[in-house]
């Protein structure tokens, strides 16, 4: 019996790393008008900010559909495999909810749904510390067993260079996105227990905010599990210096085996917007 390990999209990993690590991705849906398409099969960054602009509003994002899902996980469960499957924070989507209740009546104790209480690669550093446990001979249950002790310490945080996505959204006021305009701030927004909330704020020039936000850092970094950090982002290629540059930053602290740069997916873009960038980790406990 193996256990086979599946996140919904939100976990941002990217081709790569997704095969790197057997991970099988179920898609949430990204919805622009009257068209809804799959999240990293139909639709991307570009796309999204494009016509976001264009429209002068965001897309809206719905939950993995039940079809998708019964597709992904029956033939596992099927053939006698065990599942995991990781979600975004139940409280940011239905797609946790929607899981459970399929695992509860198809899983017959063999499908595993961890809510991450987290979004983009904060689900990621999850999903492929379970990966590396499923390789290792792990049982599910001791895979779900150590994940719900480690999603406590996940670190996840975002400088975002408008609130105008959020806002949109109704992730956050249009008074208080116009303000961060004006005074050009650049919010950090934090995930705590499952929920995003904005942190710290900085002033001046985008590349000016991320370099403050990642030296703001260095502290908990010092504390962080050596074996990974991800820099997730929304950059464009002009941008590209200011990734360079918290690349080397985290690089000098010397305390990363391996530095994850990753694109962020549609769904968490339709809501960060583009020029935003995270440093995400698992803290040490």
């Amino acid at each position: 019996m193996a256990v086979r390990i599946f996140s919904d999209s939100t976990c941002d990993l990217g081709k790569e790393l997704t095969e790197r690590y057997s991970v099988t991705i179920i898609p949430l849906c990204v919805v622009m008008g009257e068209k809804s398409y799959y999240d990293g099969e139909e639709i991307g960054q570009e796309e999204i900010f494009k016509w976001a602009d264009e429209n002068k509003t965001t897309p809206k994002t719905a939950a993995v559909t039940a079809e998708r899902l019964e597709g992904a996980v029956k033939p596992v469960l099927d053939a006698g495999d065990d599942v995991i499957l990781f979600t975004i924070a139940s409280g940011m989507s239905s797609t946790y909810n929607l899981a459970q209740i399929y695992s509860e009546d198809n899983g017959n104790g063999h499908m595993h749904v961890v809510d991450s209480a987290n979004l983009s690669t904060g689900i990621g550093l999850l999903v492929i510390k379970a990966a590396e446990m499923a390789a290792a001979g792990s049982s599910a249950e001791e895979i779900v067993k150590k994940m719900n002790e480690l999603i406590p310490y996940v670190r996840a945080s975002f400088v975002i260079d408008t609130l105008t996505y959020l806002a949109r959204g109704g992730r956050c006021s249009s008074a208080a996105a116009l303000l961060a305009g004006t005074l050009k701030l650049h919010p950090e927004i934090v995930v705590k227990d499952g929920a995003m909330g904005a942190d710290k704020k900085y002033r001046g020039t985008l590349a000016g905010a991320i370099g403050k936000y990642t030296h703001d850092l260095e502290e908990t970094l010092k504390n962080a599990d050596p074996d990974r950090v991800f820099i997730t982002h929304t950059l464009q290629e002009k941008d590209r210096p200011i990734v360079d540059e918290t690349r080397k930053y985290l690089e000098s602290l010397g305390i990363f085996k391996e530095i994850l740069e990753t694109r962020a997916g549609g769904v968490i873009s339709s809501h960060c917007g583009p020029g935003t960038l995270g440093v995400l980790f698992i803290e040490k406990h």
